[in-house]
């Protein structure tokens, strides 16, 4: 049996006899096969849990003390949060499998042998030695799995359509929450770019030239109008500016919290040697962030949010077309066309180059950051509903398959085993892509966007 995973690495595993799982191993879509024959535990376990707490905090501690040695926090950072991704999905699959009866019997944060668990009902929850993603294990996934007959009624198999649908989209469905509440938070508590632009620094027109501080300008002031004229974006500013060189203007900027105008003149000058055109006033332009009402922010989350999946789609469709994975293979033995991707950033990244990206976002700011994350969780999210297995689209695809083969109550099951060649050459492809990924992210990486 080939079971769908969550993560972006693709490994293939022996098959378990005794429950299919929904797994993920890394961050970002993978698809694999359980290599577990565990037993999900005895009910003498129900109140002690397996392994050693001190062994597990050791491990978390060990973590956390070369991240901060080795000054990379930020990519700690990012990595619990794509491993929480990843479990934040099967968490989609675990509670709707659990609401429709069905057998759950691990759910699971990483891979290798146990740190840590213990037992509640049916279901062991815990910790496995290799932090590389999770799983959930609900029994009956295929008609090739064999399971105690005392146990089928609460197969995933046995179920009516609507229950097994709901199970196979809920983990992407969670994508698009996660992304909503990240974008909804990033507006309430972060703010929202604004166009009025705003004093990042100050940059002297010249050696004791600096016509910015001298009229009394400060790091943070929005620039709301100069020349008696509503400022409503950099260049406009820049044009105005330019023109005057020598002349004082009247300038009004916004400061403080809450902010009051403050009005200032101030005298563009000329660099040595400049254009009589390119007068400056020593300042540099940074986004003004202001923050949105917590009720106003769920419409902007949910605009925004339609915004990154319909950008997502089409990149996506664009990559995985034809003439996108010519261009992609293309850059394999194309050092050019390999760094021009690079460098405008129009190529797909595996998850090597996604963690990088993210670390650069948290380098620059939450703002960055969530935003990143935002956009990797909605492509996971889509990827995994391609309706094909191992992913949850197949499994998709199966439920309605069987759903329009029924007949006058007569519930028709598929045979996934004729589905095996076509899912086989789907998992190498993907292999074949992801692989291919990873070596353009090392030897040719992602310029850095937020520099």
């Amino acid at each position: 049996m080939i079971d769908r995973g969550d993560t972006a690495d693709i490994a293939v595993r022996a098959p378990s006899s005794n429950g299919a799982r929904h797994e993920s191993n890394g961050a970002t879509g993978n698809v694999g096969r359980p290599i577990d024959h565990d037993t999900a535990g005895s009910p003498a376990d129900d109140r002690q849990p397996k392994g050693s707490v001190v062994q597990l905090l050791a491990v978390v501690a060990a973590i956390l003390a070369i991240s901060m040695l080795t000054h990379s926090l930020d990519l700690l950072i990012v990595i619990v949060a794509i491993i929480a991704m990843v479990m934040i999905h099967e968490l989609g699959h675990f509670a709707t499998a659990k609401w429709s009866h069905m057998k759950v019997t691990e759910y699971f944060l990483g891979f290798g042998p146990r740190l840590w668990s213990f037992r509640r009902g049916e279901t062991e929850y815990g910790v496995k030695a290799f932090p590389l993603g999770g799983y959930v294990k609900i029994i009956g996934m295929t008609n090739t799995e064999e399971v105690d007959p005392a146990d089928e009624p609460r197969t995933y198999r046995a179920q009516p359509f609507h229950n097994r649908l709901m199970v196979a989209v809920a983990g992407s469905f969670m994508h698009f929450v996660m992304a909503f509440v990240l974008l909804w938070s990033l507006f309430v508590f972060v703010g929202q770019t604004q166009q009025t632009p705003s004093v990042a620094g100050f940059s002297p027109v010249a050696h004791g030239v600096d016509p910015a501080r001298t009229a009394g300008v400060r790091p943070g002031d929005v620039i709301v109008s100069i020349d008696g004229r509503q400022v409503t974006d950099p260049t406009q500013l820049e044009q105005i500016i330019g023109s005057h060189a020598g002349v004082p203007l009247a300038i009004v900027v916004d400061r403080g919290s809450p902010a009051r105008p403050v009005a200032l003149t101030v005298t563009p000058a000329l660099a040595p040697g400049a254009n009589k055109d390119a007068a400056r006033i020593g300042i540099e332009i940074g986004p003004t962030m202001q923050a949105v009402a917590p009720f106003h922010a769920l419409g902007t989350a949910a605009v925004t949010l339609g915004q990154i999946t319909s950008s997502t789609l089409a990149g996506l469709g664009h990559t995985f077309s034809p003439h996108g994975l010519s261009a992609f293979f293309n850059q394999l033995d194309n050092t050019k066309a390999a760094d021009a991707a690079a460098k405008s950033a129009s190529r797909p990244v595996s998850i090597v180059g996604a963690v990088r990206l993210a670390t650069q976002g948290a380098q620059g700011g939450a703002n960055d950051l969530l935003r990143v994350l935002v956009v990797i969780i909605i492509a996971v999210g889509i990827i995994n509903l391609v309706p094909m297995l191992p992913l949850d689209g197949g499994h998709v695809l199966v439920a309605v398959y069987e759903r329009i083969r029924s007949r006058r109550g007569r519930r028709y099951h598929a045979d996934v085993t004729k589905l095996m060649p076509v899912a086989s050459a789907f998992v190498l492809f993907l292999i074949v892509f992801v692989v291919a990924a990873i070596f353009l992210d090392i030897a040719h990486p992602i310029a850095n966007p937020f520099q």
